[in-house]
């Protein structure tokens, strides 16, 4: 008998494997050091950004390894990190705050790898450097918007239900409704309890009094979403902002994990992330006078703001809609040529806007912009205090029954347009952050840690080379070239998943992998051996070698697969890297192991005739 693959597995092979090597070879390009300049509030990227730039490269005389300017950003590559954190410090006192600098690492890859989705495997925070935030979440703010939004809704329903009420308020984490009369007392109740079931609802009788009461189980759900809308908040305002590959993840009750590889810039990556901006929607007082608030009079159900351009407007308490609702913001121009963006609301936020302004046409409607500015002092939790401030952005009248899309203007020049719809493209945090812990990992430790787990990798590579030659003589040389097409297909396959990332842990898993692989290699020649030392001839020792060999590594195999799997789901951080590369290690080493040594030792001995030897 012979052992021969027929054409269409030898050329699966062949492809498997080139794919593989295609898929990896960006990571021998490495990564360029490299700044990032974007926009902030009141910037703008353009070509005058970029001309601006080239012009202080030259009078600097750094020739930089290329610039370009794409989605937004200028992206300036240099030949060493001395040259970057120069070019960095340059451009700042050059540009201004008007732009974020940030250091960052632009991988190397070329254009014709690019076109078909080549990219370096992405390196973790220990591994490439970069920023570490805890940040804490402020659930009092949050907790105190939840309140407010549900005054606000108690007291539409009333109007709704033409209830008539004194008052209602915040008491604690209560809503307190006073209504006028016993009738009104008993309708309340039956409208209130229909309509917010999951709160206790507490009646006094004596004073017709109503009291919606937060459960337990409501406070943890606010806190959850809290946290929850948080994290993909960050997560939008770092992909509008251009940071790559981030880790933002819960840690806790309160608590959110921020990682930036490749940033090492911490005060500005702090300037990206507490950026807190939202919008609220309310009219203005059209009923009382402004002179009488201006001189401490001020109605009750309304209050006075600041104009962004100066003086100070009455404004109904009643908020009519806020920012989360918020799905699209462009900016765009009026038909006097002045800025202005273009909103586009959510299904809700869209039938809201239309029942409140239905019979308000012709009065004002003011866009209030509200921003949490850190006052640099503590409480004595030990929480970081921070600063709401309220301004009124514009103020038009409200000529048409608006609905999901409709524009405010008012808001300043070009660049601060552009600033305002990316805040609220990317949508406002629900609560303000404190950052709690921070950590910096520079590049050198990045790279030493690469370094350390390349050399461990490469010695456990050569010494199982060593023995694999020495003990198995040929056959150890297909072994090996096995595990060499194995690494190089781990690296391929996890350069190919999006947001896959190595760390120490990850490269911890691909050195087991490498044991194991050649683990399944030994259990097969050993067969070979056996069969052979049974009086079978060379081809059909091959082939019941392999054969015979493939349930126990398959057993093994599998069974650490499902460990793997195991790991991935119920591990976090480090332990997910690890099971990662585990299980694409386990599943690409059964690959080379069995299929791919096997075609090759087909190609070389199984087509002999008069085979009566193996070396082996």
């Amino acid at each position: 008998m012979l052992n021969r693959y027929p054409l269409w597995k030898n050329l699966m092979v062949l492809i498997v494997v080139l794919v593989g090597a295609l898929y990896a070879l960006p990571n021998i390009y490495g990564e360029d050091h490299a700044v990032q300049i974007s926009a902030t509030r009141g910037g703008e990227v353009n070509t005058q950004t970029l001309q601006q730039v080239e012009s202080a490269l030259r009078q600097a005389d750094i020739t930089p390894r290329g610039i370009s300017m794409e989605n937004d950003q200028i992206l300036v590559r240099l030949n060493s990190d001395e040259e970057q954190l120069a070019v960095r410090e340059m451009l700042v006192s050059e540009l201004g705050i008007q732009y974020v600098v940030a250091l960052n690492l632009a991988p190397a890859t070329p254009s014709w790898l690019e076109s078909i989705g080549g990219a370096p495997l992405k390196l973790g925070l220990d591994l490439r450097g970069g920023v570490h935030f805890l940040m804490e979440v402020d659930m009092d703010e949050a907790l105190g918007k939840m309140r407010e939004q549900m005054v606000t809704s108690v007291r539409d329903r009333l109007l709704e239900e033409r209830i008539r009420y004194r008052g209602v308020r915040e008491d604690g984490n209560d809503v307190v409704i006073e209504l006028r009369t016993a009738e009104d007392f008993q309708s309340a109740v039956t409208s209130l309890r229909n309509q917010y079931q999951g709160y206790e609802t507490r009646t006094s009788a004596a004073d017709n009094s109503i009291r919606l009461v937060m459960t337990e189980l409501q406070l943890q759900e606010i806190r959850a979403n809290a946290i929850d809308q948080n994290i993909t908040i960050l997560r939008n305002r770092v992909n509008e902002l251009g940071v790559a590959e981030p880790l933002i993840q819960r840690q806790g009750q309160d608590r959110i994990v921020v990682e930036l590889p490749g940033i090492q810039d911490t005060a500005r990556a702090k300037e990206i992330l507490g950026a807190t901006a939202t919008l609220e929607f309310r009219f203005v007082d059209m009923e009382n006078s402004l002179s009488d608030a201006l001189q401490g009079r001020v109605p009750f159900g309304s209050r006075l703001y600041p104009m962004r351009d100066g003086g100070q407007i009455l404004v109904e308490n009643r908020i009519i809609l806020t920012g989360d609702h918020i799905v699209n913001a462009a900016t765009g121009f009026d038909e006097n040529g002045r800025p202005q963006v273009d909103i586009t609301l959510d299904s809700v936020g869209g039938r809201l806007m239309s029942q409140a302004t239905r019979d308000r046409i012709g009065d004002q409607m003011a866009t209030v912009f509200i921003e949490f500015v850190a006052t640099g002092e503590t409480t004595e939790e030990g929480r970081i205090e921070f600063e709401r401030i309220e301004e009124v952005v514009s103020a038009p009248t409200v000529q048409a029954r608006l609905g999901s899309s409709f524009r405010i203007t008012g808001v300043g020049g070009v660049q601060e347009a552009q600033s305002l719809a990316l805040l609220l493209r990317a949508g406002a945090l629900i609560a303000p952050i404190q950052i709690v812990e921070e950590r910096t990992v520079g590049p050198s430790l990045g790279a030493e840690n690469v370094k350390a787990g390349l050399t461990a990798i490469v010695a456990g590579f050569v010494l199982v080379l060593i023995f694999m030659t020495i003990y198995y003589r040929k056959f150890g040389l297909v072994a090996n070239m096995a595990l060499l097409t194995n690494l190089v297909m781990i690296v391929g396959v996890m350069s190919m998943i999006p947001g896959a990332t190595l760390t120490m842990p990850g490269m911890a898993g691909i050195l087991l992998t490498v044991g194991m692989a050649v683990d399944a290699n030994v259990i097969i020649f050993e067969r070979i051996r056996e069969e052979l030392k049974e009086g079978r001839s060379p081809q059909q020792a091959i082939a019941r070698g392999y054969d015979n060999a493939f349930s126990t590594i398959a057993d093994a195999n599998i069974t650490t697969l499902i460990t793997a799997l195991i790991l991935f789901a119920v591990g976090t951080g480090s332990i997910k890297g690890f099971a990662v590369t585990l299980a694409i290690g386990i599943v690409t080493s059964m690959f080379t192991a069995i299929v791919g040594t096997r075609a090759v030792i087909n190609l070389t001995w199984g087509r002999k005739k008069r085979l009566t030897e193996l070396s082996i």
